[in-house]
């Protein structure tokens, strides 16, 4: 069943009230993409309090879910409800339907198509399958729902990263050859986004590994084990034409309960899902990879660029240096040039004039023995290369 068409206005705004019709305070809807059990789906338009009725989540839960709010990646366990809060998968997933966020979404139609093949029923997703596809409708609902979501994102944000290290790596390499103030600052631009796409990714993995961590809240997330506890499945008020309390489910819920037969010692076994947790950690963990080797790789290019730039740096200061000593050997020259072309008399340059150039000669030795003398002075110290 696709998704198109199906949508349901989940708010009245007029109420009679003694033959007099009252205009209600209009309430923001939000969009939502419903999922039972056998991966049949609506578009819903649904206000905050229709779904606190229906879920019976607290108001701060749904929150966590608001676009116009910046709560970081959470996987939340509650006594009803698992929220999901990672990026742009928003969903609140109980042990028998799904409600995803936003539908329309372009990041978000693939897991609505993808949830719909997943959640199908047993007969259509066996046929021609295998074993595989049993062992998968074995699982628990709302851990297929889960592993859809955990799978998107960890996909979506490895792609991300595969797209960063196309761009960064080529630019890092031009920038090495060539430094330019184009360079420098494209190479800047993909050096913040990669200190964001970090961040994201790190707060994804660090979600798994506290939930990896934490038996009890792991637990908490066994919806489909609490429900079996229960005589009967507790059904919520908002619209019980579609919602799981039909005689079909409630006998599929409770072939469910005599076959888990729960027992302490299962109450307290997370293996199922610290195995599906830990195969999804282990890929945002690799993609966490990447991305510091992507970084090492920068900080290794800004090193070298650093020790281009110092040795250019060393180089115009060597310049310098044997300028300013060419000008203070040039002085001592100019020195001895001003002093005979002052106007004072005197005889010897009447009767020897073949001093002159005696006089140019040692000039010039004189301010070439000093040129000499700083420059070997510089070099002993080692204020110039060999």
């Amino acid at each position: 069943m696709g998704i198109e068409g199906n949508i349901i206005i989940a708010s009245n705004n007029e109420e009679e009230v003694g033959g007099v019709i009252i205009k209600k305070k209009s309430l923001v809807c939000s969009n939502w993409v419903w999922f039972n059990k056998e991966g049949e789906n609506k578009v819903l338009e649904l206000d905050k309090y229709s779904i606190l009725r229906r879920l019976g989540i607290h108001a701060r839960d749904l929150r966590i879910l608001d676009p116009l709010l910046s709560y970081p990646s959470t996987l939340l366990g509650r006594d009803r409800a698992i929220i999901v809060n990672l990026e742009h998968i928003k969903a609140i997933i109980t042990a028998d339907e799904v409600l995803l966020r936003d539908p329309l979404d372009e990041n978000v139609i693939p897991i609505v198509k993808e949830l719909e093949r997943r959640l199908a029923s047993p007969a259509t997703n066996l046929e021609g399958q295998g074993d595989d596809d049993e062992e998968a409708n074995d699982f628990p609902f709302e851990f297929r729902a889960l592993e859809v979501m955990l799978e998107a994102i960890c996909s979506y944000l490895d792609a991300r990263t595969t797209e960063l290290e196309t761009a960064a790596y080529p630019a890092l390499d031009e920038l090495t050859s060539k430094i330019s103030s184009r360079n420098l600052d494209r190479v800047r631009k993909l050096k913040s986004a990669m200190t964001r796409l970090t961040n994201r990714v790190q707060k994804v993995r660090d979600e798994l590994e506290q939930l990896l961590d934490d038996d009890e809240d792991m637990g908490d997330l066994y919806l489909s084990r609490k429900l079996s506890r229960n005589s009967s499945p507790e059904c919520f008020s908002y619209n019980p034409c579609w919602y799981l309390s039909s005689p079909a489910l409630r006998s599929k819920v409770s072939r469910t309960s005599r076959a888990s037969g729960v027992s302490i010692q299962e109450e307290n076994d997370v293996e199922e899902l610290e195995m599906l947790l830990e195969a999804y950690f282990m890929q945002i963990d690799s993609t966490m990879n990447k991305l510091t080797t992507l970084r090492e790789y920068i900080d290794d290019t800004e090193d070298y660029i650093n020790i281009q730039l110092d040795n250019h740096r060393n180089q115009l200061i060597q310049l310098e240096l044997f300028l300013s000593s060419g000008t203070v050997s040039l002085s001592v020259y100019s020195l001895i040039g001003a002093i005979f072309g002052m106007n004072i008399p005197y005889t010897w340059k009447e009767h020897h004039g073949y001093l002159f150039k005696w006089v140019v000669i040692l000039a010039g030795l004189a301010s070439g023995s000093i040129f000499l003398t700083i420059m070997t002075y510089a070099r002993h110290k080692g204020l110039v290369g060999t």
